[in-house]
């Protein structure tokens, strides 16, 4: 009998959470349902890229996510889309023009030196950017715009503060010829290598001169945003790093090396990009969707209620209970996951609804075969 109590009490305790979870927290609508824009990316060849390989697109890719990212959009989708296309949706986007301008240049890639007597300010320059990264994933969460648009907007005062402790060397993405990762000799770890043509060689060579063994850094920076800041080891104070060539070590792991070469690659990488679709789903039609299928699931959960309750009295009624239970733990996960809520996705929720009646009805037909022979409902 206790044990009986200690679960309708949890029971009732996840219930509340779920009723309290989804007051507070709001559901994630896609693009279908919040309307927003979607954007189709063309990477073209170039006299000199006769072709467009899966590095070159994935090098792009990552350029795109990192620009969705600082438009402050929640859920947005960013996926390839053959072999020369990328897919941007992005629910909520009212003026999918600035979309378009911020999604369609090159990214800028540039390397330059970290200028004297900032070497205590950057490491609290940095910490406060990543705190307020980690904010802006916690935000997109909870999908509110306001808060993301504000977040958004200390991270650019936070990109400029780090970049103002840098100084240019005119050392570019036109420079970096290639960029990719490997095991380090020792097979412990993980390290970025880096090619430079002529010109580049020589400036990195003269950069890394300068800084060797002084402790201030060489600042990465993608579209003004410091991605890497290595140190030059004491070694190179005679020349410097020469012969074009040099990697980058520290503690990389294959993903952060593989995501740090696909970084440099997409800045360096001279492909031109085109936007050959800009479609804007409505408001209009994402609320009028949201609402026929609230009506469709609610219609539909209602009539199964009913017929649960009227054809199989109590246990009928004891069912149409753990339906509501079930629906509304369902629902708090998917908020608790950060599901993004798309018509398709609500098709399937009203589909596991339909395969939970059909278990019940199993157990109910069941039930009453057992009940037709003498047995009591508790022992059926």
């Amino acid at each position: 009998m206790q044990k009986q109590r200690l679960v309708l009490a949890l029971i009732v305790v996840l219930v509340i959470a779920a009723i309290t979870t989804l007051v507070k927290i709001p559901i994630q609508l896609g693009l279908d349902l919040q309307g927003g824009a979607q954007l189709t990316i063309q990477v073209k060849t170039t006299p000199e890229i006769k072709q467009i390989t899966a590095n070159e697109l994935e090098a792009v890719l990552s350029v795109v996510e990192g620009r969705v990212n600082g438009l402050g959009v929640s859920e947005p989708v960013v996926q390839t889309v053959g072999g020369d296309q990328i897919l941007v949706q992005l629910p909520g986007v009212n003026d999918p023009k600035e979309a378009e301008r911020v999604l369609g240049g090159t990214a800028q890639l540039d390397f330059r030196k970290q200028k004297p007597g900032t070497e205590a300010q950057l490491p609290i320059e940095q910490q406060v950017r990543q705190g307020l990264l980690l904010k802006q994933t916690e935000l997109r969460k909870t999908g509110d715009t306001k808060a993301i648009a504000e977040n958004q907007a200390a991270i650019e005062r936070s990109n400029q503060a780090i970049l103002q402790l840098f100084e240019p060397i005119n050392l570019s993405g036109k420079n970096l010829k290639d960029a990719g990762y490997q095991p380090t000799q020792s097979g412990n770890g993980w390290e970025v290598s880096l090619r430079f043509d002529q010109d580049g060689g020589n400036k990195f060579a003269q950069m890394t001169k300068e800084l060797a063994g002084t402790g201030r850094t060489i600042g990465i920076f993608l579209d003004n945003a410091l991605i890497s800041s290595p140190v030059v080891g004491p070694e190179f104070a005679q020349t410097g790093i020469t012969g074009g060539n040099a990697v980058i070590t520290g503690n990389f792991t294959s993903q952060s090396s593989k995501e740090l070469a696909v970084q440099l690659r997409g800045g360096a990488l001279p492909v031109p990009v085109e936007i050959v679709e800009n479609r804007t789903v409505g408001a209009t039609l994402g609320q009028d969707s949201i609402r026929r299928s609230i009506y469709a699931g609610a219609g539909g959960l209602a009539l199964v209620l009913i017929f649960m309750a009227v054809y199989y009295r109590v246990p009928g009624l004891i069912a149409d209970v753990a339906l509501v239970i079930y629906s509304l733990l369902t629902l708090a996960v998917f908020v608790l996951l950060g599901v993004t809520l798309t018509l398709p996705g609500i098709a399937g929720f009203i589909l596991s609804i339909g395969m939970a009646v059909d278990a019940n009805v199993l157990i109910f037909e069941r039930t009453r075969e057992e009940l037709r022979t003498g047995k009591t409902l508790y022992r059926s």
